[in-house]
This record gives structure tokens, sequence and C-alpha cells, in this order.
């Protein structure tokens, strides 16, 4: 029975979020059994009811950076029982499609320590909430730094930065305005998304075609439970050591920390935080937060007194499931839901 409480948790985003904040706070990262490697038509975690979704390679060739990258036998990427996502081969989009699409676009990274990505929890659950409010959403499946990728740390945030390139450049295609692209991540996913909203000015890879004549400025970030800063001492997270190891340098603290890169153009940032999260202690928004004040940029922080870490939609019946519904409020308040 207790199996098959956790693979209905799973369906519901709860069960993996519990553990993969339990894998952060072990100081490794520990993801679901194995499942079988993605076939190339096949997409949607096979721990979650319905049809399969659509798949976007993120590069005409081999990602930018060299290295071997993970041997997935000639698949995209590995799948766990609970959805997570492992040895990422070929960086891609799943799309997930509204019934009434509005223009609005949300690019979705989920956590998971970058050494795996929580779909199960952070991924398709929430991409049907959105879609439910007529955006379109884009899993972003992106490489793991560990991964045998010579662009080692960067090689996340230079998928993150063509991600959003290649949806704007197929607006048409889908439906979606390039001037209300959206950026959202989880716990590592969104450090990502941190990243890349603060990191619009530097281009991380070469230009490899036409897609990448497009910006890369998100129009607004949603930052849930991210880890956000590599300074002593909140920096004792996985994601800090699989990004720059155990000794931090002057040049990576600055770099790999968003809350020391935010300026004048950071796009306006949401913030949500559980305050006793053992993970990405609720400093970590704290400091993103200030950061984005001195720097006169629009934002909104919402902490609750309890959730842990990797709560995703959050549990049902407590104060941090309402973080999605003030998400959807917020953005339709800058504009980014039309009617």
């Amino acid at each position: 029975m207790r199996l098959d409480r956790r693979l209905l948790l799973a369906g519901l985003g709860s069960a993996f979020g519990l553990r993969s904040a339990q894998a952060e706070i072990d100081g490794k990262a520990q993801p679901a059994p194995q499942g079988a490697p993605q076939e190339a038509i096949r997409a949607l975690p096979r721990s979650l009811p319905g049809a399969d979704l659509e798949v976007i390679d993120l590069w005409p060739g081999d990602p930018p950076g060299g290295g071997s990258g993970p041997d997935a036998a000639g698949y995209r990427y590995v799948e766990g029982t609970f959805g997570d996502i492992t040895r990422v081969a070929r960086p891609c989009l799943l799309v997930m499609r509204p019934a009434n699409a509005n223009g609005a676009a949300v690019i979705v990274a989920a956590g998971g320590g970058y050494e795996f990505i929580a779909l199960g929890n952070e991924g398709v659950p929430v991409g049907r909430v959105l879609n439910a409010a007529g955006i379109t959403v884009f899993l972003l499946i992106y490489r793991l730094p560990a991964e045998s990728w010579g662009a080692g740390p960067d090689a996340p945030r230079q998928d993150a930065q063509r991600a959003l390139r290649l949806v704007r450049s197929r607006g048409t295609e889908f439906g979606v305005d390039p001037a209300r692209v959206g950026v959202l991540g989880f716990s590592a996913g969104g450090h990502l998304m941190g990243e890349t909203a603060v990191g619009s000015a530097l281009d991380l890879y070469p230009g490899v075609d036409a897609v990448d004549s497009q910006p890369v400025r998100p129009a607004l970030a949603g930052l849930i439970y991210p880890v956000i800063t590599m300074r002593k001492p909140f920096d004792r997270t996985h994601t800090r050591r699989i990004l720059v190891g155990d000794e931090v340098t002057p040049l990576e603290m600055k770099t790999y920390s968003v809350d020391l890169q935010v300026g004048p153009e950071t796009p306006p940032t949401f913030l949500v935080q559980a305050i006793d999260d053992p993970v990405a202690v609720a400093d970590h928004p704290l400091l993103m937060f200030s950061a984005l004040r001195k720097a006169r940029v629009p934002a909104e922080l919402h902490l609750f007194e309890r959730g842990g870490h990797g709560f995703g939609l959050g549990k049902p019946g407590t104060p941090a499931a309402a973080w999605p519904g003030l998400f959807l409020a917020w953005i339709r308040l800058h504009g980014f839901l039309r009617s």
C-alpha cells in the first residue's frame, strides 16, 4: 500500500517534492530508481496521466561548449519512476498547450539540485494550472552540469537562453506574443531562471542560426523556493556544490549569486518561500528581494510560515497552496494576462 500511495502522490506532485527536498538535506541528490529512456517521440512522464507532449529540440546540432554528455543510448533523456529526469543528452522543450491560449507563455524549470529535474512535482502539475489560465507552457529539459558537458555550470544557462529565443522565434506557431514570455523556476530551477533573468545582457554562446537574433530578457520571472546566493553562510546547498564545488572563488560567487547581478534591466520578479525551508533558507529570497528593491525593480515576496522545501503547488489546504493564485494575480497586474 505504501508504494501505491506514493504513486498517487506523485501524480499530484507531492511525494517527489518531499524526496527531492530530503536529497538536498542529505547533501546529495537521490533520484528515484531509473525507468526506461524516453523514445524520441515520447515526452510525458510515465508516472503522470495524459497524452504525450510535443517536443522541441533546443539546438539544431550538438549543444555549445562541447563535452561528451551522458550516455543515453540515442534518447533525449532518462525518466525515473516519479517523473524525475536525468541523463539529458538532448536538451529540449515539452509543450503544454492550453485549450484557450491568450498569447502568454511561461518557460518552466523544475529543480533537483542540478543533478536531476523534478518534472513530476514542479513541471507537469504546474503546467496544468498555468494552462487553465490560458498560458502556453514550455517545460525546460536542461543539461545537468555534472553530466560531462564542456560548458559545465553554464550548460543549463545556455539552454535557458536558447529556450527563450526559440519560443519567441516560433511565437506565431504557438499563438504566443513574443513580448509576453516569462520564466518560472523551482529550487535549482529557480536559480537557473534567476540567472537567466539577471543575465540577459550576456550572451553565453555564439549564435548558431536566426533564432539567436531574438532577445533573452524574460518579461517577468517567478522564483519558487529558489537557491539564490553562493555567499556564506547561506551556501550550504547541493546546488552550490554541483555548480562550483566546495571552494568558491570571488568570481564564481558573483557569477552564480543571482542577487549580486540584479540591475535596472532585471524583469519584475515574484518570490515564494517557506520560512522553515531547510535547504534554500529564507535568507535566499530575502537577499534577492533586497537587491530588487535597491535596483527599483518591481517585486513581490511571499513568505509562508511552514511548507519546507520542494512543496510544488503546495499541499491542499495549507497556506503555501495559495501561491499559484497569488502568482496569477501578480502577472495579471503586470499586464501579462489579457482578456
